[in-house]
């Protein structure tokens, strides 16, 4: 099969760059998630979310480079999965928008991924011999061990632990094989979901079961969850993310109004 022409090319490149609006809902519940996450402690003036883009899988929406809290809907800038933006209009984006990038492309299921520090969470990303486990039913999406992204083995050292380009982002995303969140060495962590309503519930809880793990190394031996108490957990506690979405949106809205 022949390739295509340079005219022809650049003629796809114009339609893979064209803009292409988002579902009112899909934009009002990312600009939600934003508000959420800040609320919930996640995220502080860094960290961020995005979501597939409803009209187009070959796409993601993300908030310009600015603080989650103060995210509205006109900060949101669509991007190709190469972490090119499409619509920025000359506005500064994240630099590690290729976390998003390279996790969408490289899992078709994922639909929506948090990027955080979030405090309680940073700490088991350097403690040696002390992974992020579930330890209570509402977490069990963790596992029996998340994994740690260390980026020294793909940049060396003397990096500024930030996921600058695809090259990164790519050795990140192969570490979600399997896991739902992945711990970067002393840097946060980042959560994929399914939709926007789970991937938040997952990013929320997570930090609360880093809090809850922690507290409890402290008094002692640890009992886990057992990897089957995690499968079942997750299948019965994630069909209800609706009921803390709801309650967190109503929320976020009632401190902006």
């Amino acid at each position: 099969m022949c390739p295509p022409s340079t005219s022809l090319a650049a003629a796809l490149d114009d339609v893979k760059r064209a803009p292409l609006p988002p579902g009112d809902g899909l934009l009002a519940d990312l600009v939600c998630a934003n508000h959420i996450l800040y609320d919930q402690g996640v995220v502080d003036a860094f960290g961020h979310v995005s979501v597939r883009h409803d009209r187009d899988p070959g796409r993601f929406l993300l908030a310009r480079n600015m603080a989650p809290g103060q995210v509205g809907a006109s900060d949101i800038v669509s991007f190709t999965l190469d972490g090119e933006p499409i619509d920025a209009g000359g506005r500064r984006v994240y630099i590690e928008r290729f976390i998003h990038a390279e996790i969408y492309r490289a899992h078709p299921q994922v639909q929506a991924i948090v990027h955080s520090h979030s405090p309680a969470i940073v700490p088991l990303t350097i403690s040696r011999g002390t992974p992020l486990r579930a330890v209570f039913h509402m977490a069990g999406f963790i596992g029996t061990g998340a994994p740690v992204f260390e980026i020294r083995d793909v940049v060396g050292d003397g990096s500024d632990l930030l996921v600058r380009d695809g090259r990164i982002g790519a050795a990140l995303a192969r570490q979600f094989e399997g896991h739902p969140i992945v711990l970067m060495r002393g840097h946060g962590s980042t959560v994929v979901g399914e939709s926007l309503k789970q991937v938040v519930y997952r990013a929320v809880y997570a930090e609360v079961n880093a809090r809850v793990q922690t507290t409890a190394l402290g008094l002692g031996e640890v009992s886990y969850l057992s990897e089957a108490e995690c499968a079942s957990c997750m299948s019965s506690h994630e069909a209800q993310a609706e009921r803390p979405w709801a309650l967190w949106k109503e929320e976020a809205r009632r401190r902006r109004a």
